[in-house]
């Protein structure tokens, strides 16, 4: 199903009945431009009778992609917005719960900031508060990595040679660490990449060339300063080999007044892959409190 969005075409999913008794939730999925794939085992939290919206945000996914667009056209306001005319377009917008996961826990903060009624609840899943924060974090753990990785990963950057096999090896080493540490790779997490690599305009315009870089248009990005806005019941989550460090996500638990947080102690940046059922019951108690 799609809804229109400024001309173009924003794809949803829904899983379970938007009228049921408990709240329905809306996912929004990392990247920018990751796509929902890697999302849809949290489906599983319609289980206790809510409708869960999965959708692909403009630019990703199975919604309209615009490879040409001008990088100004990539904002966080433009997201913003196709959410809002998301929830709008199905009825939900006076009463729904908001979950997103990395990228898309910073687009759901600023949405809570925008948008505060109708907003039940906000889960904020291994998201930043701050890119600053997160590139300071990501240079600690590469420091962490092998010698070797480490030159390897600096020798391609400074030659720019990003897409070569030896580089790629070297990121996964550091992806294996702190984003999924699940071996193999669940086909979700595997479709998602592949998309990305498919059409990676969004995610190199907005984040940049790799995952620790946060060198691109939202290089500055930061919504500390007006987290004590949000008046969601708020719930902050991470694994603990996360690549979103505590440090980059302890201001959301500090500024939002009442939130509380949970780290998942297998995983790293996808406790919703390596931690299911954990993840499914520390989610869906806070969604039933907040109904």
């Amino acid at each position: 199903m799609t809804i229109p969005f400024r001309g173009h075409e924003t794809w949803y999913q829904v899983t379970g009945d938007l009228q049921a008794d408990r709240a329905p939730l809306v996912v929004l999925h990392g990247g920018p431009g990751a796509g929902h794939d890697y999302c849809l085992p949290m489906r599983s939290l319609a289980e206790d009778g809510r409708a869960v919206v999965l959708y692909d945000q403009l630019g990703c996914g199975n919604s309209t992609h615009l490879p040409d667009a001008d990088p100004g056209f990539w904002t966080v306001e433009l997201w913003v917005e196709e959410l809002a005319n998301l929830v709008a377009a199905l009825g939900i917008e006076r009463r729904f719960h908001l979950l997103g996961q990395s990228w898309g826990g910073m687009l759901a903060a600023e949405y809570a900031v925008a948008h505060p009624d109708g907003l039940l609840s906000l889960s904020i899943c291994d998201s930043p508060a701050s890119n600053e924060l997160w590139r300071s974090a990501a240079a600690r753990l590469r420091g962490e990595l092998p010698p070797d990785v480490q030159e390897t990963l600096a020798r391609h950057e400074a030659a720019g040679t990003l897409d070569s096999e030896e580089y790629l090896a070297a990121v996964r080493v550091y992806e294996q660490r702190h984003v999924c540490r699940l071996d193999p790779m669940p086909p979700e997490l595997a479709a998602t990449y592949a998309q990305m690599a498919a059409d990676p305009t969004v995610y190199h315009t907005t984040n940049g060339p790799h995952e620790f870089s946060a060198t691109g248009t939202f290089r500055d990005w930061t919504i500390v300063d007006r987290l004590p806005a949000i008046t969601a019941p708020t719930l902050v989550i991470a694994g603990a080999y996360d690549e979103a460090a505590p440090e980059v996500w302890t201001p959301f638990v500090e500024r939002i007044p009442g939130a509380r947080s949970h780290v998942f102690p297998h995983s790293s940046h996808l406790p919703h892959l390596e931690e299911p059922e954990a993840f499914q019951a520390v989610v869906g108690a806070f969604l039933r409190t907040h109904d």
